[in-house]
């Protein structure tokens, strides 16, 4: 199982003093140093965190795999065509929102995310859609030609009671075998953290977890590196059972 670090997090200390540092580029190095499969940023309309500088310095300098996360945005899909990363991450997007909540609403904005999904491959960008585990969701992801679908376990992570996160666990767990049978590969991730990652981690069929908040939030007491290793370590220890 392949493990996405988002960095975002980097940029946010950086940016609520408006200096040049923590530089994201720097951390993406020591991620990939630690062992992640790749790394993730979301560029936002509002650039509150992540900014165009660091998306095209990241895709001259990361060696393992650059996610771009991004909303259908008309200028966010020019730069995105234009840095050509590995892969898009779809994501719905509002100004006031701390964090993505929920995943896109793909039957509304069905015709858009597929002329979105066509212009990405025609620069051979690997397209993943940002849904909740909902078969129609799922289905339509496939029919506008994703390639693959990152499940939202915001749900799960957030669930007060055993028994209300077991229900989410199991309509996860339900949402990789649709996305299986659809052809999909299945990512997973918000939310997750060292406390909650092995119960996602042993679903047979996910292919990545997407990690970035609680990475960085221990990255201030162990480093970067070892914060990384011991997520690392989490999922290599679920994997086995």
């Amino acid at each position: 199982m392949r493990l996405g670090v988002n960095i975002d997090h980097v940029a946010t200390v950086r940016q609520a003093r408006g200096v040049d540092y923590p530089d994201p580029v720097a951390a993406a190095a020591i991620v990939e140093m630690a062992g992640a499969d790749g790394i993730v940023v979301h560029l936002r309309e509002d650039r509150r965190h992540i900014h165009d500088r660091d998306l095209a310095i990241l895709r001259k300098t990361v060696k393992s795999k650059l996610n771009l996360e991004m909303a259908a945005n008309d200028e966010i899909i020019d730069i995105a065509l234009e840095t050509v990363p590995d892969m898009v991450t779809i994501v719905p997007e509002r100004r006031e929102e701390l964090t993505t909540e929920g995943g896109l609403d793909v039957e509304t904005y069905y015709d858009k995310l597929a002329v979105l999904t066509e212009r990405m491959h025609a620069k051979e960008i690997f397209v993943s859609m940002f849904i909740d585990p909902e078969p129609k969701a799922i289905e339509l992801s496939r029919k506008m030609g994703s390639d693959a679908i990152e499940l939202h376990t915001g749900r799960y992570c957030d669930a007060s009671t055993p028994a209300e996160r077991e229900k989410e666990l199991e309509r996860i767990r339900a949402g990789v075998e649709e996305g299986l049978k659809w052809g999909l590969q299945v990512n997973a991730g918000h939310g997750l953290n060292y406390f909650n990652v092995k119960p996602i981690a042993m679903i047979p069929g996910v292919e990545e977890l997407n990690i970035g908040h609680s990475i960085i939030a221990r990255a201030i007491f162990v480093g970067l590196d070892r914060a990384v290793r011991d997520m690392r370590a989490l999922i290599d220890e679920a994997l086995r059972g």
